[in-house]
């Protein structure tokens, strides 16, 4: 049996957007996500097809009220506390913060909100987790200026990290820049909030919107350490290795490659330099990177503390058009049928060996601490007349996940946590819906927004509990 090392974070994450409702109150402004309704257009306004910069009358934008943590969060915390969390990761929401975003002043009711939350946790001993920016811009700056294609976020970033870091500086010890980084290549609107006009070359502008993303995290990791000097900053990723469909050199050869699309931004936030692999890739495809005279050296000298990824299963691809045919639904990163695993009912892969094989390859490559900050099943629940749900389906593919990460530990490699994505039910930040659920707290809302929102803990509630209790050694 794999013994975790002593003071191992066991927890949960959550966003802020997915979680706080409350979408206007007390000064926050409006941000990208409550432009996200349910539904077929979702996927059309993820992808920078937006129509407008306004919620439409008559959609439906879950984000609006989602669980509301923003006035449940005591309840919330409690109930985390009582499974014996020993960590938290939320993310802050900048909109409430600074409500354009290029705001001469934060927003103090904001600060305080955050505040509160902190103090909260912090009365429980759990340690909050951060995510500076979770897929979360204020609009204002969309309209204004671009999003990330236009070089004035980056300022604009550096400004809200720097005030963040210097209120909760006594409260927060572990950060994280940008929250799965490399969405932005997939889900444009989701990852930089870019919306795109006819006949743009999409790939130019994703890549320099990269560009500024990269140079915003090296500004926040140099002001993070400068302001809290005890801080760990990471990166994060949405990870997953992926296989070649046989041993045909072609089929390794573009695994290789889809690994490296997202390898590219933890490649460049760890190891400081864009990699020799990329610039060919930018040559081959005629992009021109507009750098600042300093870029490089500040990439250089302000690599991440850590590594932070998610994982929820591994991918699949072949160079063979008749194997292409059977492609798995449901998942941002589409992935060819595999033989030898099942898949969840929104057609992700469930591969807990590939937990393991992921968690080796990011350490072997980086050789940085390695926090697992996602990690969970999304699953329609039934709720019983008592009020219980009996997620075994959730428990099953849990224990083989973390069991796998211990295989991982065994192996060497250096994992700070693992705080497993929606503890409690939050909106799906990928279809909106809340019949998707991962938590151990089921909340009584559905689709439409009905219900009453009240908590209740699932059979997984006293299982993770007693994970935590043995510190992973009952499973």
């Amino acid at each position: 049996m794999t013994q975790f090392p002593k003071g191992f974070l066991w927890g949960g994450a959550v966003a802020a957007n997915q979680v706080e409702g409350a979408y206007l109150e007390d000064g926050k402004g409006l941000t990208s996500v409550d432009l996200l309704p349910t539904g077929e257009k979702r996927w059309q306004v993820m992808t920078g097809k937006v129509d407008s910069l306004k919620p439409v009358e008559g959609e439906f934008y879950p984000s609006h009220e989602a669980i509301d943590f923003y006035h449940r969060y005591k309840e919330d915390i409690a109930l985390f506390a009582e499974m014996g969390f020993k960590a938290l990761r939320v993310s802050i929401s900048w909109a409430r913060i600074f409500p354009n975003g290029d705001d001469a002043e934060p927003n103090e009711a904001g600060l305080q909100f955050y505040d509160d939350l902190f103090d909260e946790m912090r009365k429980y001993d759990i340690e909050p987790v951060v995510t500076i920016a979770h897929f979360d811009v204020p609009v204002h700056l969309i309209e204004a200026y671009g999003s990330w294609r236009n070089r004035k976020l980056v300022n604009f970033f550096e400004t809200y990290a720097k005030t963040i870091f210097t209120r909760y500086q006594d409260k927060v010890k572990y950060w994280m820049t940008f929250n799965e980084i490399n969405m932005l290549l997939h889900l444009p609107f989701v990852g930089a909030r870019l919306v795109f006009d006819e006949g743009e070359n999409e790939l130019q502008i994703k890549y320099q919107a990269a560009h500024h993303q990269l140079v915003a995290s090296a500004l926040a990791v140099k002001a993070g350490h400068e302001i809290i000097p005890d801080a760990k900053i990471g990166c994060m990723l949405a990870a997953g290795t992926t296989y070649p469909y046989t041993s045909n050199p072609d089929d390794v050869a573009k695994a290789m490659e889809r690994d490296r699309e997202s390898f590219f931004f933890i490649d460049v936030q760890s190891r400081g330099h864009y990699p020799g692999y990329a610039k060919r890739f930018f040559r081959d495809n005629d992009l021109k990177i507009h750098m600042e005279e300093n870029d490089e050296e500040l990439l250089k000298n302000h690599t991440v503390d850590y590594i932070g990824f998610s994982y929820y299963s591994s991918r699949t691809t072949s160079t063979d058009p008749e194997i292409l045919k059977d492609i798995t639904d449901g998942n941002v990163f589409a992935s060819v049928a595999n033989p030898y695993l099942k898949a969840s009912e929104w057609g992700w892969t469930i591969d807990p060996k590939g937990f393991r094989i992921t968690a080796n390859q990011l350490y072997d490559r980086y050789e940085k601490p390695l926090f697992v900050v996602e990690n969970g099943l999304g699953a329609i629940d039934k709720l019983n007349a008592d009020g219980t749900v009996d997620d075994d389906y959730r428990i099953e593919y849990l224990k083989e996940h973390i069991a796998e990460m211990g295989e991982a530990i065994e192996d060497g490699v250096d994992i700070i946590g693992y705080t497993s994505w929606g503890p409690i039910d939050i909106v799906s930040a990928s279809t909106g819906e809340m019949k998707k659920r991962y938590g151990y707290i089921y909340v009584d809302r559905d689709n439409e927004g009905k219900g009453t929102l009240k908590r209740s803990k699932k059979k997984s509630f006293d299982w993770y509990k007693q994970v935590i209790a043995s510190n992973g050694e009952k499973l």
